[in-house]
């Protein structure tokens, strides 16, 4: 399908992996010039790499911390041409309330909660500026589904959720557009790891790992690519009437839930 956006000005936070560079890979290939933000810039000269050998748009790379607001507003200053902003950067560390202090809360907040809200700032003024832009925000299904033993990840979605939805009730009185995505589990490095992690403790061999993911729908984890192109869709004209609201994707994981 055609998206049209073609020409349009694509920045994506944690583009150097996973689902954010994937996003940064669908967004080229429909067109967009794309900005790519992350941490490691090794990772993200990389991606640029990639990007660049397959597609014929330009693109540019800031190794930023995003937890940092001054980063934000640099980022802003660079980039105020933007049209479409989606929010990646972050990964909230597992555990429950006891086994998550104070410290570790606060820098994991610090980057994805208000990294994508001080984003979200910085880039809606300009978008409202030109009566035109589209945010994505990237939250993750525990916001929906709270989980104890991620008591920090579940309770920073949920207000993300709340943010995205409130943001995105209003937005279109300034031409803007704001939507989530809630994905469920996700092929990435992260996972994979974690569950090399859990196949060591369960089998004494970390190679088991794909055992464990049997247990997902479909017998496997989403692939990135499929988080990515319903977020090049929700960018497009095509979704040009959906603000407010969270796309879910985890295999029909928050439909299975009992209430017993």
């Amino acid at each position: 399908m055609e998206l049209g956006l073609r020409g349009k000005k694509a920045l994506v936070t944690g583009a150097s992996k996973g689902i954010g560079r994937a996003c940064a890979e669908a967004l080229a290939e429909e067109g967009c010039d794309v900005v790519l933000v992350s941490r490691t810039a090794a990772d993200l000269e990389t991606a640029r790499a990639a990007i660049t050998a397959k597609h014929n748009v330009a693109v540019r790379v800031f190794s930023l911390d995003l937890s940092d607001s001054g980063n934000v507003d640099r980022l802003a200053a660079e980039c105020p041409d933007t049209e479409i902003l989606i929010n990646n950067a972050g990964a909230i560390p597992g555990g429950n309330i006891d086994s998550i202090d104070e410290a570790r809360w606060r820098e994991a907040w610090d980057l994805k909660v208000f990294g994508y809200i001080n984003m979200t700032r910085r880039f809606y003024a300009l978008m409202r500026e030109r009566k035109q832009g589209v945010i994505i925000n990237i939250i993750g299904a525990a916001g929906q589904n709270p989980d104890f033993d991620y008591i920090a990840g579940s309770s920073g979605n949920a207000s993300l959720m709340a943010f995205t939805r409130a943001m995105g009730g209003t937005s279109p009185r300034d031409g803007i557009r704001v939507v989530g995505i809630n994905p469920g589990p996700v092929l990435t490095e992260r996972l994979i790891t974690l569950t090399r992690q859990r196949a060591q403790q369960r089998f004494d061999d970390p190679e088991r790992w794909p055992e464990l993911m049997q247990g997902h729908a479909f017998g496997r984890a989403a692939k990135p690519e499929e988080i990515a192109w319903m977020a090049a869709f929700l960018a497009s004209d095509k979704s040009g009437y959906t603000t407010g609201t969270i796309v879910t994707i985890d295999g029909g994981g928050s439909s299975r839930r009992s209430s017993l």
